[in-house]
C-alpha cells in the first residue's frame, strides 16, 4: 500500500460499513433535524471526527464486510475519524487478523502453537492445504484458545452473517468443510464439554457451566446470579473494597498484584472519571480459561465488572475480547444486552442511583495487548504498544484517567468474595494465594480442559485429574511466558509462593503436559518463533533479543555438548538482556522457558 489515499475511492459496500459504524457522515446532515442524535452525534455522544478510538472497530467493520482492508477504505475512515492516513496504516499492520492486501473472503486459521503442534498441526496444515482452492486464504495461527481440542482451525467468513466456524479437534475433512461448507461443519461442543469437573458439587467459579443456561438471565439469577451485587449495594464502595482486600484476592492473569489495593489506589484518585477494563485477550499459549467462563457463564463477568465499576468510581467498562473468540463475542454481546433491558446496566442499575455500561472491543490478533497499557493504547486508536511506566494505570490509564484493568478470571473471584464473605474466601488456598484457582490443561493427557481447585494442590494432584498418557518427559507451567519442570518434580504446589520457591512460575494457570514423544527442540523453536513474531518492535532488547534467540536455536537443534556450548552462551547473554532492559513483559520473559530447558531439563547437554 502505497498511501496515496486521495487517489482511492471507498466502494459503496466499504462505505456502507464504516457509516453502519460511525453514523452518517456530516455531509447528509444538510437538511436533516439537527435535534436528531442519531445524525448529530455518532456513538459515544461525541461527533465521529473527536473519536479516534473508533479506529479499530472501523478496521474491524471494513474487514468484517470486505475481508481486507483497501486503501479507499482506509482513506474513508481516516476522513471521518480525522486521523493521519499514515499512523491509521499503521494500526491496521499492527494486528494479524487484518490484511491490507486484497485476500478470499474467507480465512481460514490453523493452530501451530504449542499443543496443536504436539497434536499434529503440522500433518494438518499439509492435507488442508491440498484441498483448499483459491478461494479460501490458509493462514498459520499461533494459538487460538482451543487447546483442550488440539489441533485447532477457525474459519472467519467476512461479509456473513455468521461468519465463522470452528473445528476443532480439527482433521483435514472438518477444517475443510469449516471454510468452505460452515453448515456441514461438526457443531462446536459447549463450553462445558471443556471442564472435566462440570456439574460437580464443590466448585465455586466453574459451577454453573454446563448447568445453566448461558442465555438466560433469569436461569443466571436463580443460579444465585446478582446476589454478590445487592450485597456490594449494602457494604457501598468502601466496604465492597475492604471486603476484596481482606480476601487477599490477588490478580489471576500472572502478575499476582493484590486486587483491593489496586481497586482502592484507583478510587481514591481525584481525577475523573475512573475507567475499568475487562482484559479479555488472553493470547498466552496454551490458556483458555477466560474463554470457557464467557462462553458458559457471561453473566457472571457482567454482574463481576458492575460491582468493580460500583467500587471505583466508574461508569463505562470496557471489555477488550480476543479476536480468536467469535462464540464468547455473542455471548456476552446477547448477556449485556439482557442485562441493559432489565435493568442491570444503565443509568440506575437496579434503582440505585447508579450508572454503569458496558462496551465490547474486539481486539486483531496481537499478543502484545495482553499488557494493560498496550491494551489501552489500542482501545484509544493507537499501535497496541506498551507505555513506560510510571505512571501507572491507577493513576493515568485509559485515555490519561484512572484505570483499573482486571483479567476474567480475577473478576468472576469477586462474586465468591462477596457472597461468602472475605474470611470464608480467604480460608481457601494457602495464606499467600488465597482463594480458588482456574488451571488450562492440554497437551498429552486424556482429560483437557479447565479444573478448578484451591491453591495450594500440587502439579502431580492435578495431572492426575487429567490423566497423563505416555511417559512424562516434561511440564509447561505458565504457557510461552513460563517454564519447564521435570516429571520429578510434580509435587510443586501450585501457588504463587510455592511455584516461586521452586524456581518456576503459575503465571495464568497454563499446565502443558508433554511426554516424550514430543521433540524438545521443535518446542523450543516454536516459542521463540512466537516471541519474535509477537515482539511489538519498540525497544532493542526485545526487536532484536528475539530474533537472536530464535537464529541460535535454529542452529543448535540436533546438536548437543560442545557442538551448542557457544550458542547456548550467547542464549543467556541474549536472555539476560532482553529480561534486563525490555519495557514490558513479553521482552522480559521471552527467554524463561528456553532457560528452564536448558537448566531443568538438560536440553542441548
Amino acid at each position: 500500500m502505497d498511501l496515496h489515499f486521495g487517489d482511492s475511492k471507498p466502494t459503496d459496500d466499504e462505505r456502507a460499513a464504516v457509516d453502519a459504524l460511525l453514523g452518517p457522515p456530516e455531509s447528509s446532515w444538510e437538511g436533516a433535524d439537527r435535534s436528531d442524535a442519531d445524525l448529530r452525534w455518532a456513538r459515544g455522544g461525541r461527533p465521529a471526527r473527536d473519536r479516534r478510538d473508533q479506529l479499530l472497530p472501523g478496521l474491524h467493520a471494513i474487514n468484517d464486510r470486505i475481508g481486507w482492508i483497501s486503501e479507499g477504505a482506509l482513506g474513508y475512515l481516516c476522513r471521518r475519524l480525522t486521523v493521519p492516513p499514515a499512523e491509521a496504516y499503521g494500526v491496521a499492520t499492527f494486528y494479524a487478523m487484518f490484511s491490507v492486501t486484497p485476500r478470499p473472503a474467507t480465512v481460514l486459521h490453523v493452530c501451530t502453537d504449542l499443543a496443536c503442534t504436539a497434536a499434529g498441526a503440522k500433518e494438518l496444515l499439509a492435507g488442508t492445504e491440498r484441498r483448499l482452492g483459491p478461494d479460501v486464504h490458509l493462514e498459520h495461527s499461533p494459538c487460538l484458545g482451543l487447546c483442550e481440542r488440539a489441533p485447532a482451525a477457525l474459519a472467519i467468513r467476512a461479509g456473513d452473517p455468521v461468519r465463522t466456524a470452528v473445528a476443532a479437534p480439527a482433521t483435514v475433512g472438518s477444517a475443510v468443510l469449516a471454510a468452505t461448507a460452515p453448515d456441514s461443519a461438526p457443531e462446536e461442543p459447549p463450553p462445558a464439554a471443556a471442564v472435566p469437573q462440570a456439574g460437580r458439587a464443590g466448585l465455586t467459579l466453574l459451577r454453573r457451566v454446563g448447568v445453566v443456561d448461558p442465555a438466560s438471565l433469569d436461569d443466571y439469577r436463580a443460579h444465585g446470579g446478582y446476589t454478590a451485587l445487592r450485597r456490594a449495594f449494602d457494604l457501598g464502595p468502601a466496604g465492597v473494597i475492604r471486603e476484596v482486600t481482606d480476601s487477599g484476592l490477588a490478580g489471576r492473569g500472572g502478575a499476582a498484584f493484590p486486587t483491593g489495593r489496586k481497586w482502592q489506589a484507583t478510587a481514591s484518585q481525584p481525577d475523573h472519571p475512573h475507567h475499568l477494563v475487562c482484559n479479555a485477550d488472553e493470547s498466552e499459549p496454551g490458556t483458555f480459561k477466560d474463554r470457557v467462563l464467557m462462553e458458559g457463564d457471561p453473566y457472571a463477568l457482567v454482574e463481576a465488572m458492575t460491582i468493580a465499576a460500583y467500587a471505583i468510581g466508574a461508569r463505562h467498562g470496557h471489555i477488550y475480547l480476543r479476536g480468536e473468540y467469535p462464540r464468547a463475542a455473542r455471548r456476552l454481546r446477547h448477556a449485556i444486552g439482557r442485562a441493559r433491558a432489565r435493568g442491570f446496566l444503565g443509568d440506575d442499575v437496579l434503582g440505585q442511583g447508579f450508572a454503569f455500561d458496558i462496551e465490547i472491543r474486539r481486539g486483531a490478533g496481537a499478543y502484545i495487548c495482553g499488557e494493560e497499557t498496550a491494551l489501552f493504547n489500542s482501545i484509544e486508536g493507537y499501535r497496541g504498544e506498551p507505555r513506560s511506566k510510571p505512571p501507572f494505570p491507577v493513576e493515568k490509564g485509559l485515555f490519561g484517567k484512572p484505570t483499573v484493568e482486571n483479567n476474567v478470571e480475577t473478576l468472576v473471584n469477586v462474586l465468591p468474595v462477596l457472597t461468602m464473605g472475605a474470611a470464608a474466601y480467604a480460608a481457601i488456598g494457602t495464606a499467600g494465594s488465597t482463594g480458588p484457582k482456574l488451571f488450562c490443561v492440554s497437551g498429552s493427557v486424556d482429560r483437557p480442559g479447565v479444573y478448578e481447585l484451591p491453591f495450594g494442590a500440587t502439579l502431580g494432584e492435578l495431572l492426575d485429574l487429567a490423566e497423563v498418557r505416555g511417559n512424562l518427559r516434561a511440564v509447561l507451567l505458565g504457557g510461552a511466558a513460563g517454564g519447564f519442570v521435570r516429571p520429578d518434580e510434580l509435587g510443586i504446589p501450585l501457588s504463587f509462593e510455592g511455584t516461586r520457591e521452586a524456581g518456576t512460575t503459575l503465571g495464568s494457570g497454563v499446565v502443558m503436559a508433554f511426554d516424550d514423544t514430543v521433540p524438545l527442540p521443535g518446542l523450543l523453536l516454536r516459542i521463540a518463533r512466537f516471541f519474535r513474531d509477537e515482539s511489538c518492535g519498540q525497544c532493542v532488547p526485545c526487536r532484536v533479543g528475539t530474533v537472536r534467540q530464535e537464529e541460535a536455536l535454529h542452529r543448535i537443534a540436533g546438536r548437543t555438548g560442545a557442538g551448542a556450548a557457544d550458542d547456548i552462551a550467547l542464549l543467556r547473554e541474549v536472555g539476560r538482556a532482553m529480561r534486563d532492559a525490555s519495557i514490558c513483559g513479553l521482552g522480559q520473559t521471552a527467554w524463561n522457558a528456553v532457560e528452564s530447558a536448558i537448566d531443568r531439563l538438560g536440553a542441548y547437554e
